[in-house]
């Protein structure tokens, strides 16, 4: 069943337990390792700031700290791992790369150009599904860009996902602390 099809029975389960004059604005999908698939589904009013509610694959409520926790911040570190891959831009970066090729055509040139858009080929739109699977995807991708752009000695994109590790540590807390049902 494609994730597509996941997301409209949860959001009729989620929609359950909207309070009156409020909606589900949001549904974050998940499949971690140890508590397997969990959806993080947003409520509002207007602009507030949401308030949450996750269930499982099966459509029952989680009362799991950690399974909630885990799932938040799953979701977190994919979010930043696609919006640093690559500098953040991969449409400009290959656009200069064409640039490079046709005023310079450097030697590796075709290398550095085919980087990028594997990498692109690698995210996903949404809605897609928050896993390690696709954080370690995302990350090698990004290393091989990288590499093919002449950075061998660290890596940006790892610096940046560990420099990201307090904000969605914050993210994580902010779920657990707006989360509407009972954790243990």
């Amino acid at each position: 069943m494609a994730l597509d099809d996941d997301l409209e029975p949860v959001a009729a389960a989620a929609a359950a337990f909207a309070a009156s004059g409020e909606r589900v604005t949001g549904i974050l999908a998940t499949e971690h390792l140890r508590f397997g698939r969990i959806y993080l589904c947003a409520y509002a009013v207007d602009a507030e700031r949401p308030t949450w509610l996750a269930f499982d694959a099966v459509r029952a409520q989680v009362t799991s700290l950690a399974a909630v926790r885990e799932a938040a911040k799953l979701a977190a570190l994919c979010e930043v791992a696609e919006e640093t891959a690559g500098g953040g831009d991969l449409a400009e970066l290959q656009q200069r790369l064409r640039e490079l090729r046709e005023t310079e055509a450097p030697e590796g040139i075709e290398q550095a150009e085919a980087a990028p858009a594997a990498l692109a080929a690698i995210l996903e739109a949404e809605p897609r599904l928050a896993s390690t699977d696709y954080l370690d995807r995302i990350g090698a991708a990004a290393r091989r860009l990288e590499q093919a752009l002449g950075d061998e000695a660290g890596s940006p994109f790892a610096a940046a996902m560990q420099q990201a590790l307090p904000a969605v540590d914050e993210v994580a807390a902010e779920v657990v602390e707006r989360y509407r049902g009972p954790l243990a």
